[in-house]
Formats: C-alpha cells, sequence, structure tokens
C-alpha cells in the first residue's frame, strides 16, 4: 500500500508540474501577443483610441469644425478664452487638423477653443491668397462673433494655410468688427467695421478684437515658390524651376502668386506687397502683435517647400546637418533657434525689385521685410522614417494612419505654446 500511494503521490506531482508549465506557456503566449498587439496599435496611430480629456466637435455651416474640451473634461463650467485658428494647405480641408485639434483641447481644456477652418478646401485654394486671406477673415470675424467669452486669438497655418492667415491678420489688423446676424435662415454674417477713435484703443492693438498671441507656421513656402531650389521636387535644375514658372497658372490665381508672376494693375508681386505694410493692409504691423512668431520647416524631404523659404533664412544661413542634435522627447526635432529679429528700419521700393527683375533681390526683400520683426525656428528632420518621402504632411499629421511619426513635432507645438 505504501508504494501504491507514494507512486499515485508521484503521477499526481508530475501531473500538477506538466499543468504548469502548460499554463506557463499560455501566459507567455499571452503576453506576447499582448505586447505585439500593443505595438501594432501604437505604430498604426489611425487604430488608436484616445485617452484623457475627452473633446467635442461643434460642425459650422460651411463644413469646418471647432473642438473643446467636453463637458466632463474641464476643470470648471467657465467658457475657454483662447480661441486657435488652424488653416489648411493647398488642395487641403479642416480635416486634416484633427489630430492637432484635440491634442491642443487635451492639453489646455479650460483654456482653448480650436476653430478649423474650412473657408478655402479643396479647390478653393487656387483661387488666390488674397481671395482666400479675406474669406478666412469673414470666418473668423464670425467665429468670434458666436464665441463672446474670447479675449485671446492665436493662427496655426500649414503650407499654403501659413500665407492665407498672414493675408487675414492684415484684414483683421487694428479694426473693432461688428457682427450683425441677418434675420435670414442661413444666418450670414455680416460686419461694420469701424474704425478705432480713441487714443486708448489705439493703443491696445488687436486681431478681431482679441488680443494676438501665437503665430505658427509649419512647412509654408513665405518666399514663395521661383527662387532657386525653392520647389526641391525639381532638384536644383533651373530650366525645370523656369518651366515650373511659366505653368504656374495651372494652379490658377495661387499659382501666379507662389512664383511671383502676379502683376494685379503694375503692382509688385503679392508675395513682395506681403512683406511690408503696403496701402491699406498692414502685413507687418499685423504680424508685429504677436507676442510669439514660430516657423516649423522640414530640412530635407519635404519635396513641395524648399528649407530656407519655410524657415524665413538665406540658404547660406542654414544651420549645418552635422549640427543637429536628437532630443529624447521630441525625436524629429533637431534644431531650435531662439527669437533673433534684424530690428531694421531700412526703407525699400518694392517697385525697383521687380524692375530690377531679380528674383533674388525679391527674396531678400521679403526675408528683410519678415525678419523685422523675432521668429522661433524649428527646423524638423524625417530622416530615417518610413515617412520622410512624406514629410510635407507628416510635419503636420495630415492623416493619422499614415503621418503619425509627426506626432512629436505636434506635441512640441502644443508644450511651446503660450496661452
Amino acid at each position: 500500500m505504501g508504494s501504491m500511494e507514494m507512486g499515485l503521490e508521484e503521477t499526481n506531482l508530475s501531473n500538477q508540474s506538466t499543468m504548469e508549465m502548460k499554463l506557463n506557456r499560455q501566459m507567455k503566449k499571452k503576453k506576447k501577443k499582448t505586447k505585439s498587439r500593443n505595438f501594432l496599435i501604437s505604430r498604426l496611430g489611425c487604430f488608436r483610441f484616445d485617452g484623457g480629456v475627452s473633446t467635442a466637435e461643434t460642425p459650422d455651416s460651411d463644413g469646418g469644425f471647432s473642438v473643446e474640451a467636453g463637458s466632463g473634461g474641464r476643470r470648471d463650467h467657465s467658457p475657454p478664452t483662447h480661441l486657435v485658428v488652424m488653416v489648411n494647405g493647398i488642395i487641403g480641408s479642416a480635416q486634416n487638423w484633427r489630430y492637432v485639434a484635440k491634442q491642443f483641447v487635451k492639453a489646455y481644456p479650460n483654456d482653448v477653443i480650436v476653430h478649423c477652418s474650412e473657408s478655402n478646401s479643396s479647390m478653393l485654394t487656387f483661387d488666390g491668397v488674397d481671395v482666400m486671406g479675406k474669406r478666412l477673415a469673414d470666418e473668423v470675424i464670425c467665429v468670434v462673433d458666436s464665441h463672446p467669452n474670447l479675449r485671446k486669438i492665436s493662427f496655426v497655418g500649414h503650407s499654403l494655410g501659413g500665407l492665407i492667415a498672414r493675408y487675414a491678420i492684415a484684414v483683421l489688423y487694428n479694426k473693432q468688427d461688428v457682427i450683425i446676424k441677418n434675420g435670414n435662415e442661413n444666418g450670414e454674417c455680416g460686419k461694420i467695421e469701424t474704425q478705432i477713435s480713441s487714443l486708448e484703443d489705439k493703443l491696445r492693438r488687436n486681431i478681431a478684437g482679441l488680443e494676438p498671441v501665437n503665430f505658427i507656421t509649419s512647412a509654408t513656402p513665405h518666399l514663395g515658390c521661383r527662387g532657386h531650389k525653392q520647389v526641391p521636387v525639381f532638384c536644383g535644375f533651373y530650366a525645370m524651376e523656369k518651366l515650373a514658372s511659366r505653368a504656374s497658372w495651372l494652379l490658377g490665381k495661387t499659382g501666379r502668386h507662389l512664383f511671383l508672376s502676379d502683376c494685379d494693375d503694375g503692382k509688385p508681386p503679392l508675395l513682395l506687397r506681403m512683406s511690408t505694410d503696403y496701402e491699406d493692409l498692414k502685413f507687418i504691423s499685423a504680424l508685429k502683435l504677436f507676442k510669439r512668431r514660430v516657423a516649423y520647416a522640414n530640412t530635407r524631404f519635404d519635396h513641395l517647400v524648399g528649407w530656407s523659404s519655410s524657415s524665413l533664412r538665406r540658404r547660406k544661413e542654414l544651420p549645418n546637418h552635422r549640427n543637429f542634435q536628437k532630443n529624447a522627447k521630441y525625436p524629429h526635432v533637431v534644431n531650435e533657434e531662439k527669437p533673433n529679429a534684424q530690428n531694421s528700419h531700412e526703407e525699400f521700393s518694392l517697385e525697383a525689385k521687380v524692375a530690377k527683375g531679380k528674383i533674388s533681390e525679391m527674396e531678400e526683400t521679403m526675408i528683410r521685410g519678415l525678419t523685422r520683426m523675432s521668429w522661433e525656428r524649428v527646423d524638423v528632420s524625417f530622416s530615417g522614417s518610413i515617412q520622410r518621402l512624406l514629410a510635407h504632411n507628416t510635419i503636420q499629421v495630415k492623416t493619422r494612419c499614415i503621418n503619425y511619426d509627426g506626432a512629436d513635432v505636434i506635441q512640441h507645438t502644443v508644450d511651446n505654446f503660450q496661452l
């Protein structure tokens, strides 16, 4: 009996050991699957679920939308006071900003409401920078009118959107806009513009009646596309650049503006005019009002906008790639340049620059005009990323599941945003 009991006991121990080994193998397989699944989810951004602060979207009649924190995401019930206007690039739409808008709202749930503009979407982006700038200005006025608690305003523009925003702020500069809701069903906004008269109001400059804070551009062709190597896809071949300039009409009025080939009523090209206070549009004075001006630029692999154009630098001023440093928190941000204004008050004739017909001189004029005020410059590189050939859109995270590597650049924008 003793030997039988010992045999049974050994058998039970053996079975128990076998069961434990099977359970351990199953647990390891489960952990491996979970780890693999989490890795895939982390890489495929379009399948990730947002945690933390809930967001609420309010659609507009024109197809745009505003994003703010949901009722459960705010510490208090007072409405946000800081409007962030996001402006898309060529053939873009408000949907391009969905990821970015949510990151802003989650970071500052009590402070910001983000409006993703839709007044210049799709084929409307061929209508010209001036036309689009006026449309954006009208859209901003309507948004401000519908949110009476707003006190501050910031702009974030991607690619062409940066130029549109620069024109719009000149339209909105230093005017008190009184919005009147029409009594019709579509609720269109009308406005009566009254010039500021009192000395106190003159000293308190504003944009659409709000205090301007951040003006941020990302991969924006501030110097246009006509200059040498300003459109990298042409690989620096002068013949291709010249041919593209002649074919700029294919992009409508916008194309002529970008390639500096417009000549409205004998005036200088629009982008050249936008580098100074021209007639009744105070392009530079409006930009100077903002507490921060930031230019994010791709150093490589942006086939549409050159590094010098998007970073507002002369080519000889571009940093050496060998001096780039990796940032653990923002791995694709390789260089940050603190604000530095030239403080030049030199007067120059735009007409004289155009008469000489040299693109290099027009570029120099634009750089001098735009750098009279300080700019923060943030250089971005997606070198080593599988998405580097899509750098122009990745810097914006235009489509989350395709351009997810740009998320750290967006986080950098959010973290350095001034309320």
